[in-house]
């Protein structure tokens, strides 16, 4: 309906109840998309009112395809992510140089500084992850990552959002990645291997966690 034109700029959503209904999936699902969206700049949720199209939303600036992975995939993409980022945080361990190092470090605390301002953190995540791929030096790995990082860029704001309704889940995370950085700065293949694992496997429980309330919030 976005995508075709149905639905312009300013344009008020149906309630949760009859978008599932039109559209033949569960109340969880249209709350899934709704988040995402809203996360993305398309939608506007505005408390007591309901849910708008985003005023300056165009149809240029909407790519259905990646909204489709992200709501759809996200699970699929952390399967991936933990092959390969949790054998890319070994080979930086490894191959880091100096430079390699401070620029991960560095955006560690561009993270912690974002949450500390109230922000998610997302984008200081994303760099982290991304600098620790290139730190590994090995271009087929780096090819490999690059073909999903647009979805991982926004399913990083998109996790983050539902993560940090969790207690400590800000502090939890900021640890994670410094728990990373650590074992790279010192060299420790097998635990940057560990640690981020240890990551991306406590986001994947969480997320399962909040499909499994939302479903469960359905019946």
């Amino acid at each position: 309906m976005i995508s075709d034109g149905t639905l312009k700029a300013g344009d008020k959503l149906l309630p949760e109840r009859d978008l599932a209904e039109m559209l033949g999936v569960s109340r969880a699902s249209i709350r899934e998309a709704i988040s995402a969206l809203a996360v993305l700049g398309v939608l506007e949720v505005r408390r007591g009112e309901g849910t708008f199209i985003n005023g300056k939303f165009t149809r240029d600036s909407f790519n259905p395809l990646s909204i489709l992975m992200l709501l759809d995939k996200t699970l699929e993409v952390l399967e991936i992510r933990k092959i390969l980022e949790s054998e890319g945080a070994a080979l930086a361990a490894e191959r880091a140089s100096e430079d390699d190092i401070q620029k991960i470090g560095k955006a560690v605390d561009d993270m912690e500084e974002d949450v500390k301002k109230g922000g998610l953190g997302d984008e200081g995540d994303y760099v982290f992850h991304y600098n620790i791929n290139q730190a590994a030096h090995n271009c087929i790995l780096l090819q490999m990552i690059d073909a999903i990082m647009e979805t991982v860029k926004m399913s990083l704001k998109v996790s983050r959002q539902s993560l940090y309704k969790l207690p400590k889940a800000p502090e939890i995370l900021l640890e994670q990645h410094r728990a990373i950085f650590d074992s790279i700065a010192k060299r420790d293949a097998q635990k940057a291997k560990e640690e981020m694992k240890k990551h991306l496997e406590y986001v994947e429980e969480k997320i399962l966690y909040f499909e499994n309330e939302a479903e469960r919030g359905d019946k």
